[in-house]
């Protein structure tokens, strides 16, 4: 069951949203088991605790505050070389559809972002298209927001930075990037299946005292967490981690190369590569959130601050931003035992994924019975021809001469050793 927040919006004065939860809702929001808990608190050593609804006296900032170094630490994202759908504006994206409810009832016939958050607050609200979505519109694709050559921004879209005080030092900085459509993966030739209008993906850098600690990022409702320190970095200014963007589905990872995900025997995968470089810290809406009430923040980009007022109350859509899964008698669904549907349900929006959580991960995929969040300390590599690195080399890290060290990474290269040594050493 999804999360839904109860939203009032308060007088126009006060710039901020007001929640109201229930205990219930409360602990689906935080959605952190208490293996997850015990395994997350074994990693922080000697560091204070993370509290995700902390006492006056353990909060960090200030209402509406997002400190410096959460853009000096942005994660910057490398677009797929030959990608076909890329960011855009959620303000021009909305006006190419109606409200409808999941039944298909027309709740408003235009909507723009400054009323998108006067839609009824409820998960069967879709975005439904206007036009056909399937054609490939300008709207669909993008595909003239190409980040620029000289500071990597994408002028017409903003990426949007959610920042949640963690308490006693703790800040949690939500980067949400959008794209209008994801394109899913082909399953044995066949396909894509999982299409859906509108795609967020997001990633988080967790920091104590101002320092980065962990990087996460978000991947087909999984994703992986980094130790900040084993991230690669930008090469110009070494504060920022890389990210790579998949094509076509835009699941966030942490290298190149093909990456299998949910289904064995590389039926399904994600390719990344280093196509151009996005840097959203220089285009962005700018908020922080406190369980309760969100804020609108101070934008750190001179040419963009007071644009998160102009564009409203939009976080409090509960809906979906896109269209509900297209029914078999439209003749552009389909369907694979494996891959499923080909268009299904547009996503929920930011306020959806779990901010409030203790442990970085958003949640955990079906194949992790005990909800355990890996933090890792190296570099995870994808597999195939593009790949710049093995995977099981960590445990091999203490071997001398070098040579051997070489011997043993190609001896153990896609193999059993190779998976348990990842397991151990990453």
């Amino acid at each position: 069951m999804l999360w839904i927040p109860v939203l009032t919006w308060a007088s126009a004065a006060s710039a901020s949203l007001s929640f109201s939860i229930d205990d219930s809702s409360f602990q689906k929001v935080l959605g952190d088991s208490s293996s997850r808990l015990d395994d997350f608190a074994s990693s922080l050593g000697h560091l204070p605790p993370i509290n995700p609804n902390p006492s006056p006296q353990e909060r960090t900032l200030k209402d509406g505050e997002i400190p410096r170094y959460c853009i000096d630490f942005a994660p910057l994202v490398h677009l797929y070389s030959e990608e076909r759908y890329m960011p855009y504006d959620i303000a021009s994206f909305v006006e190419n559809f109606k409200a409808t409810w999941g039944n298909g009832s027309v709740i408003a016939e235009n909507v723009s972002i400054d009323t998108l958050g006067d839609l009824p607050n409820s998960d069967d609200v879709y975005l439904t298209s206007l036009t056909d979505f399937d054609a490939d519109p300008d709207w669909i694709t993008g595909k003239h927001n190409h980040p620029s050559l000289i500071d990597g921004s994408i002028k017409e879209a903003p990426a949007t930075l959610v920042v949640v005080d963690k308490g006693n030092g703790w800040v949690d900085a939500f980067w949400f990037y959008f794209y209008s459509f994801n394109l899913g993966p082909y399953v044995m030739g066949a396909g894509p299946y999982g299409n859906h209008v509108g795609d967020w993906e997001h990633s988080l850098v967790r920091f104590y005292n101002g320092k980065p600690q962990i990087v996460w990022m978000s991947a087909h409702g999984g994703g992986a967490a980094f130790k900040y320190e084993a991230m690669e970095k930008y090469a110009i200014d070494q504060r920022h981690p890389i990210i790579f963007s998949a094509t076509g589905t835009h699941a966030n990872y942490a290298s190149v190369g093909q990456f299998p995900h949910d289904l064995p025997y590389n039926i399904l995968c994600d390719f990344t590569d280093r196509g151009e470089l996005w840097n959203p810290s220089r285009n962005y809406l700018g908020y922080t959130f406190d369980g309760i009430n969100v804020f609108y923040a101070q934008n750190w980009n001179r040419q963009h601050q007071g644009r998160e007022k102009k564009y409203g109350h939009w976080l409090k859509f509960s809906g979906h931003w896109g269209d509900a899964e297209i029914p078999m008698s439209d003749p552009r669904q389909k369907y694979n035992f494996i891959g499923g549907h080909k268009y299904i349900d547009g996503p929920t929006g930011p306020l959806s994924k779990n901010l409030l959580r203790s442990v970085p991960c958003e949640r955990h995929k079906w194949w992790n019975v005990f909800g355990v969040c890996r933090i890792r300390h190296n570099l995870h590599f994808g597999i195939g021809v593009e790949s710049e690195g093995y995977n099981c080399g960590a445990i091999f890290d203490w071997v001398r001469p070098r040579w051997l060290k070489s011997v043993l990474d190609k001896l153990t290269w896609g193999g059993v050793l190779c998976f348990v040594a990842d397991l151990i050493g990453g």
